[in-house]
């Protein structure tokens, strides 16, 4: 990792997509000021599981790869995080160890926001600890629709709804279809799915011959999104 000098809060472009989107000019001040801004490589750790939360990670750019371990050393991974996502805030505010680890998919550029400086910001602006709370129930209820989707959709089925967000979120124009213009591999895509990487490469090799995807090097082309959309859908 390199640490680099901090570009101010008010000139960043990945703000407007965060949750400090909307921070008076005070504020945003005080955390330019006390935050660390840190270039970071693909395969570097943002934070072990079992750690101790000192601050809040804010993702510039790149992507970063949120994930638990099980026991049989497999990786779930519970998110990717992009420009304008917070990181490791819900573990600070309950005084409690990182419950996961996060690691770096893209090459990211991310600041670390110390604790006493977010909670300074929390305490005095309403608006902000609003948005915050929201973001806190939006994970909660993220959480419940994993459980769901675990114990009553086939893999077949998750499978073809990551795509989907995968395509939603990171998807570019790709000649006929839309590319997911992030470099995944298999086991991070089972890791996503919550299954076996050679569950995902069969059911992958079984899209591509139905012609809703197909690959270009280490990315996915998305070329039916109707039909993925049909093939997620357990209750459709």
């Amino acid at each position: 990792m390199i640490k680099e000098k901090a570009s101010p809060c008010e000139l960043c472009l990945s703000r407007k997509f965060s949750m400090f989107a909307d921070l008076t000019d005070a504020h945003l001040c005080n955390i330019s000021d006390n935050k660390n801004f840190i270039s970071h490589k693909k395969g570097q750790i943002l934070y072990y599981e079992g750690t101790k939360p000192l601050g809040v990670f804010c993702v510039s750019s790149g992507i970063v790869k949120v994930f638990k371990t099980a026991s049989n050393g497999k990786e779930q991974i519970i998110r990717l995080a992009q420009k304008g996502d917070f990181l490791g805030y819900s573990s600070m505010l309950g005084e409690e160890a990182y419950s996961n680890t996060a690691t770096i998919v893209e090459d990211a550029k991310i600041c670390f926001v110390p604790k006493d400086v977010f909670l300074k910001l929390l305490v005095e602006d309403n608006n902000f600890h609003r948005r915050l709370t929201k973001a806190l129930c939006n994970d909660l209820g993220m959480m419940e629709e994993k459980l769901t989707d675990a114990t009553q959709k086939t893999i077949r089925e998750r499978l073809a709804f990551t795509l989907l967000k995968l395509s939603d979120t990171y998807g570019v124009d790709g000649g006929e279809g839309e590319k997911i213009d992030v470099v995944l591999t298999r086991e991070e895509i089972a890791g996503l799915v919550g299954t076996a990487t050679e569950t995902v490469i069969r059911l992958l090799s079984e899209f591509k011959k139905d012609n809703l995807i197909e690959f270009e090097g280490k990315k996915i082309i998305v070329n039916d999104k109707k039909g993925l959309a049909r093939l997620s859908d357990f209750y459709g």
